[in-house]
């Protein structure tokens, strides 16, 4: 009976993620993933601190933030251009939005205690193409 069971986890598929929308919701989640993956690392931190903005910017609860993430993990992983990712995420927002989306950004990019240049590379491609003054952007960085 032991040897069925084993044998019936191992036939088992994993669950499938789907493929997000490309909205705006799942192109920033996929820009925070983009940002925490540049330094080649993707650390446990940079998770927590994804799901956690996740959560606060769509108020959504714990699992749906996980599940969320999971599904932009998809999204970044398929969209190559970071460009094209802040394009979908520029349709229809507010320039209040934009700011917000760009702290979001700058916290990932700091969640495992160190901006790594590559990090400040991928913002800064994400927020050249929203539009965004530089002097803007680095004021959003180290907010006072």
């Amino acid at each position: 009976m032991f040897e069925k069971l084993l044998a019936r986890l191992h036939l088992a598929d994993p669950p499938e993620t789907p493929m997000p929308p490309a909205d705006a919701q799942h192109a920033l989640g996929a820009l925070l993933v983009r940002v925490a993956k540049a330094d080649r690392t993707y650390l446990f931190a940079e998770i927590e601190e994804i799901d956690h903005l996740l959560t606060d910017l769509y108020d959504l609860n714990p699992v749906e933030a996980a599940q969320m993430r999971a599904q932009c993990e998809k999204l970044e992983a398929a969209m190559p251009d970071t460009a094209e990712l802040a394009h979908i995420l520029e349709a229809g927002i507010t320039e209040a939005d934009k700011e917000r989306f760009v702290r979001a950004l700058w916290r990932v990019s700091a969640a495992d205690g160190h901006r790594h240049e590559s990090e400040t590379e991928v913002v800064a491609l994400a927020t050249e193409a929203l539009g965004l003054a530089t002097e803007r952007v680095a004021a959003l960085r180290d907010p006072a």
